[in-house]
C-alpha cells in the first residue's frame, strides 16, 4: 500500500460515502480524502445517505452510529447498516465509533459492516482500513472489483412507509432465489427499480440482465442471446398467439424477471412461467409518506442538473407533494420537481413554484380506501404557509399563488 492510502489491486480514486452529523468530523474527514487524492461526499443522516445511493455507487461507505442528540447505542446505525445491506448485500462499511463502543461494533460486523474504527482515528488507520475493505477479497479467493463509482445510481427504493418496507422485504427474500418474478403496479411508480433491485440481490447481480420490451417485435432476437436472467416489458399487453409463442422461446432454467400492469390478462400458462411471485408496487396515494422523501430526493439531483445548489422544498411545498394525487405517479412527481427546482432563483423551491393544477383525479379505488379530497388538501397546504410565514396572511398567500382575500375566504371555510 503506497503512503496516501491506495493499493495497487484497487481503482486509484476512491468513490467515499461519509454518513456523518457531525460537521467538524465531516469538514476533517472530507479534506484527508480529498488530499489523497479520492472523492467523497457527505450525508449528514441516513435519508439524505439513501437518497445519495439511490443516485450513484460507491466503494465504501463511512458510517458514524449515532445521528440524534444524547444518544449513544447505536441503534440508527445499526437500522441504517441493514437498510442499506438489505438493498444491496455487497456493500462495503466501515463503521466509526467511539473507544466505549466495542459492543455496538462487533454488533455492526454481524450486521454486515467489513471493518470498524474507533474515535479519535487517527488518518492513516482510516486510509488503510479504507484500502483493506476496498480490496476486500471474496469467499473464493479472488478480489471483488470496487462498486463503480460515477452517475449511476443503486438499485434503492426510497421510503419508509409500511407499503414500500413490504416490497423491500419481499425482494430482500426472494431476489436471491431463482425464483420467477412479476413486478406489477402502476406506470411510473417504479416498477424497473423494483426489478433492478430483485436482480441486484440475485447471484447473477455483476451480471447485466438482457432487456427486452416485448411490444417491440425485433428485440424478441434478444431472445436469442439470453442466459440466466431476462427482464421482460408488457407480456400482459400481448395477445394469446405472442403469449404462446413466447412461452416455447424462454428456454428452461432462464430466470425471468417481467414488469407489466397486472397479470389479469396473461395466460394460465405463461402465468406460471413468469410469476412464481408477485411484488406489487403501491401506488404513490398509498404510500403519502414517501412523497416528500422522493421529493428531496427529486430536488437534490435537479439542483446538482442545473447549478442550483443545495435546492430545498419549503414546507408548503412538501404539504402539497403530500396531499397531491401526481398523474404519472412518482415519474410524474419527479417531473414537477424538475420543472420547479428550474424555475427557482436561489434553489429554494416554494408552494407556488410546485402547486400543480388540482384535478379529479382523487376519486377513490373500486373497493379502495376513502379519497384523500381536494379539501383536505386544501386545507394542508394553508395550514403549512401559514406556519412557513409565522401567520403573515399576504406572504402566506403569495406562497401558495393566491390572492390576500381568497386566502381570507379559504381560511373561513377550513375554520383556520
Amino acid at each position: 500500500m503506497s503512503a496516501d492510502g491506495q493499493s495497487p489491486d484497487v481503482s486509484t480514486v476512491w468513490n467515499i460515502l461519509l454518513i456523518e452529523d457531525d460537521p467538524v468530523v465531516a469538514r476533517t474527514t472530507d479534506i484527508l480524502f480529498r488530499l489523497a487524492g479520492h472523492q467523497i461526499d457527505i450525508a449528514g443522516g441516513p435519508d439524505e445517505a439513501y437518497s445519495r445511493l439511490a443516485r450513484r455507487r460507491y466503494d465504501a461507505i463511512l458510517l458514524d452510529m449515532n445521528f440524534t442528540a444524547g444518544r449513544s447505542n447505536g441503534e440508527e446505525g445499526l437500522a441504517c447498516i441493514a437498510r442499506i445491506m438489505a438493498d444491496d448485500p455487497g456493500t462495503r462499511i466501515i463503521v466509526i465509533t467511539a473507544h466505549s463502543g466495542i459492543r455496538i461494533a462487533v454488533a455492526a460486523m454481524q450486521a454486515g459492516a467489513r471493518d470498524f474504527l474507533m474515535k479519535p482515528w487517527r488518518k492513516d488507520d482510516l486510509l488503510a482500513k479504507c484500502a483493506a475493505v476496498i480490496g476486500q477479497r471474496s469467499a473464493g479467493g479472488r478480489i471483488s472489483p470496487p462498486r463503480a463509482g460515477g452517475s449511476g445510481g443503486g438499485n434503492i427504493l426510497l421510503g419508509d412507509s409500511p407499503a414500500i418496507n413490504a416490497v423491500r422485504a419481499m425482494i430482500h427474500r426472494v431476489g436471491p432465489t431463482v425464483a420467477n418474478i412479476c413486478v406489477t403496479g402502476r406506470s411510473g411508480s417504479g416498477r424497473t427499480l423494483a426489478a433492478m433491485a430483485v436482480h441486484a440481490a440475485s447471484g447473477d447481480a455483476a451480471m447485466p440482465p438482457v432487456r427486452i420490451d416485448l411490444r417491440d417485435a425485433d428485440q424478441w432476437r434478444l431472445l436469442d442471446d439470453a442466459h440466466r436472467t431476462v427482464f421482460l416489458r408488457h407480456p400482459d399487453r400481448l395477445d394469446m398467439v405472442a403469449q404462446a409463442r413466447l412461452l416455447d422461446r424462454l428456454l428452461p432454467g432462464l430466470r425471468c424477471i417481467s414488469m407489466a400492469d397486472d397479470l389479469a390478462s396473461l395466460s394460465p400458462a405463461l402465468r406460471r412461467r413468469l410469476c412464481t411471485l408477485e411484488i406489487a408496487v403501491p401506488p404513490l396515494s398509498a404510500r403519502r409518506e414517501d412523497a416528500v422523501i422522493l421529493a428531496r430526493h427529486f430536488a437534490q439531483i435537479a439542483g446538482e442538473s442545473y447549478g442550483r445548489a443545495a435546492a430545498r422544498l419549503t414546507p408548503a411545498a412538501e404539504a402539497i407533494v403530500t396531499a397531491t394525487d401526481w398523474p404519472d405517479e412518482v415519474r410524474g412527481l419527479a417531473a414537477a420537481i424538475e420543472r420547479a427546482v428550474l424555475l427557482s432563483d436561489d434553489g429554494m423551491v416554494d408552494a407556488a413554484a410546485i402547486r400543480p393544477a388540482m384535478t379529479a383525479s382523487v376519486a377513490a379505488e373500486p373497493g379502495g380506501a376513502a379519497p384523500f379530497r381536494l379539501d383536505d388538501a386544501e386545507k394542508l397546504m394553508i395550514v403549512a404557509a401559514l406556519k412557513e410565514h409565522r401567520h403573515n396572511v399576504s406572504r402566506a398567500a403569495a406562497a401558495l399563488g393566491i390572492s390576500r382575500g381568497t386566502l381570507y375566504r379559504r381560511m373561513a371555510q377550513h375554520g383556520l
